[in-house]
């Protein structure tokens, strides 16, 4: 077979010579691809009128596509709950450690007031002042868990803080009862010092003997002050001494008030340091109005002297 193929710019024409072979395998090759392209356009077609024309297949398509956004909703409510369980335990966690905050400012405060330290120099009620300049490089914002794991951190800081200001507060009050306890001031308001402790010439006789305390000479009726915390023992007449107030301090010591004019107070009763409990007088074995004071440490006098403050 002979093709003539003829240009439109009227130039020559060219001849393509095809042999009986390739006519017929260009006849198979039309024969076969041919209807399958038709085969596949109908079958587009047909589906495309049968989704336009059949409503079964569009229920379940939209079925299909509903049932996808339901388990796409159902996802997102899965991870909003988790998000909110977190912030949710975070917010009770801090919570918690404003409360520890709280209690260790109330602590504080005690503390600045038991040690007596400046209020405008620890100040509990007010944020510490900090700053510093401003870095170069931000820090990307802290995760949920990164948070959490903080939280937790310093919510195990401020408990061991309490507890160490817990101890502190207790060592404090330690030292404070054991400052109430010891016999150390000035028994009565006024006086001076008038016979000491020790040897000396007895002012009935004359003969040298021992003063178990310090003679302190006052005016008639002046207050009469417990040196320290503790406990009457005694308080009434005894021999030599007339009318007399006997304070048990604990550990061992004992405050006598002797030739006092009135006692203030009566067997069995608790007394602060600084409470009066009598007043000055002359009874007994006495000269003059004068405090007659000793202290006694395990039922042996000792010396006041050391234990005596200029402080009136």
């Amino acid at each position: 077979m002979h093709i003539l193929l003829v240009p439109s710019n009227n130039s020559s024409a060219n001849r393509t010579c095809l042999h009986h072979r390739q006519i017929v395998l260009l006849g198979l090759v039309f024969l076969i691809v041919l209807p399958v392209m038709l085969g596949l356009v109908a079958y587009q077609v047909r589906s495309t009128l049968d989704r336009m024309n059949n409503p079964q297949l569009d229920a379940e398509y939209l079925a299909k596509l509903e049932r996808s956004l339901i388990k796409q909703r159902i996802e997102i409510n899965d991870t909003k709950q988790t998000a909110d369980n977190h912030l949710n335990a975070l917010a009770l966690r801090l919570g918690k450690i404003q409360a520890q905050v709280m209690r260790i400012n109330a602590l504080g405060q005690r503390l600045t007031s038991m040690a007596g330290l400046t209020r405008g120099e620890f100040d509990f009620s007010v944020d510490p002042g900090v700053g510093g300049a401003e870095p170069l490089n931000s820090m990307p914002v802290m995760q949920l868990p990164s948070l959490a794991t903080s939280l937790e951190r310093l919510s195990f800081q401020v408990e061991q803080r309490f507890q160490e200001l817990g101890l502190l507060e207790s060592l404090l009050m330690d030292h404070q009862l054991q400052a109430a306890l010891k016999p150390v001031g000035w028994p009565v308001i006024g006086g001076y010092i008038s016979s000491a402790f020790g040897y000396r010439q007895d002012p009935f006789t004359g003969h040298r003997a021992s003063h178990k305390g310090v003679d302190i000479a006052n005016r008639r009726g002046a207050p009469v002050k417990a040196l320290a915390s503790g406990v009457v023992t005694h308080a009434g007449k005894k021999r030599g001494y007339g009318m007399v107030v006997e304070v048990n301090h604990g550990n061992g010591y004992m405050t006598r008030y002797a030739h006092t004019s009135a006692n203030l107070v009566k067997v069995g009763d608790k007394v602060e340091k600084g409470q009066k409990i009598a007043l000055v007088g002359s009874s007994g074995r006495s000269t003059g109005p004068h405090l007659h004071f000793e202290i006694l440490h395990n039922g042996r006098a000792i010396n006041p002297r050391k234990y005596l403050r200029a402080k009136r």
